[in-house]
């Protein structure tokens, strides 16, 4: 999708930044509740299928096609697999034994992943703001997934959590400049079909179908298709179209302290003054990054 040519980070697009860091936020924790009384796969599977059967149907309404360029449609089959397969799944399976701050610290980080690669592949320039936004970043991360190991966090869930980020990292740095032209819902719905066909086959072969139903799990359950499954995604697209997709990532810098702030509300989490420092370093150091990346405005044109 491409930037507006003037973007204004007014009042509108900060309430929608950062409306959309809350609800990116919260799907760790109302994940943690869904793993609790239902198996993570075949959960998100079945949440994948419902929120794409809705993203496909209202797209097709809006007269959305689902005829695809080869571009466009490498992207969906790449986005499905790493974002909804393997980010979401991964995660998932880690929220049965890591806490729900632990995987939103882990999964904030993406944009520092995403920055370290880019730079250390060659496919872009850090400048030094970026570089020393990347040595904070993952110091504030590093700082709490210390004392979250040494105070007994399960290493293989923290491991699942950083193989899912890094996954979404790569796919991101893959197909970052596919625009899904006027097709937009369409492709999101077809790329959680995607993500829901691979989870199926995981699900098969490695979960059994054990439920304990609950209002717990269905209130979870629901909130994760309509919120940060379907409104977050339309809420993100259209804040990226008002302000451009450099400036609505600086929004991902309040995701850490949203995460844990709502994993301490909602699940009871405790948050201990080591875990305050850290995230409010890694803050600094993914608003860094992100600030590294913007341009300042051009002059204007004397011949004009």
């Amino acid at each position: 999708m491409s930037s507006p040519a003037n973007p204004r980070l007014d009042l509108t697009a900060l309430g929608m930044g950062i409306a959309f860091s809350i609800m990116w936020s919260s799907a760790f924790a109302t994940a943690r509740v869904i793993v609790t009384y239902a198996p993570p796969l075949w959960a998100l599977t079945i949440r994948f299928a419902i929120s794409g059967l809705i993203a496909v149907i209202v797209a097709r309404a809006l007269g959305q096609s689902w005829r695809l360029t080869r571009p466009i449609a490498l992207s969906v089959l790449v986005f499905g697999l790493c974002q909804n397969a393997l980010y979401l799944g991964l995660n998932f399976v880690a929220l049965q034994w890591v806490e729900a701050s632990v995987a939103s610290i882990i999964a904030s980080s993406m944009p520092l992943i995403v920055a370290a690669l880019g730079w250390v592949l060659g496919r872009d320039r850090v400048p030094p703001l970026g570089q020393l936004g990347l040595a904070l970043g993952f110091a504030g991360v590093a700082l709490v997934m210390g004392t979250r190991v040494t105070g007994g966090a399960d290493p293989v869930g923290i491991a699942l959590c950083v193989i899912g980020a890094t996954a979404l990292a790569v796919a991101t740095l893959t197909v970052r400049s596919v625009s899904a032209g006027g097709n937009l819902l369409m492709v999101v719905g077809l790329q959680m079909w995607v993500g829901s066909a691979a989870l199926a086959v995981a699900a098969l072969v490695t979960e059994p179908w054990e439920v304990t139903s609950s209002l717990p799990l269905l209130l979870a359950f629901l909130y994760q298709i309509f919120i940060p499954g379907l409104t977050a995604t339309i809420l993100w697209f259209a804040l990226v179209k008002r302000v451009g997709a450099v400036r609505a990532s600086t929004f991902h810098f309040m995701n850490p302290f949203f995460g844990v702030t709502i994993s301490a509300l909602l699940l009871g989490e405790a948050i201990s003054r080591t875990d305050i420092a850290g995230v409010l370093i890694a803050m600094a150091g993914i608003l860094a990054v992100q600030m590294s990346r913007l341009r300042p405005p051009a002059p204007p044109d004397p011949q004009s």
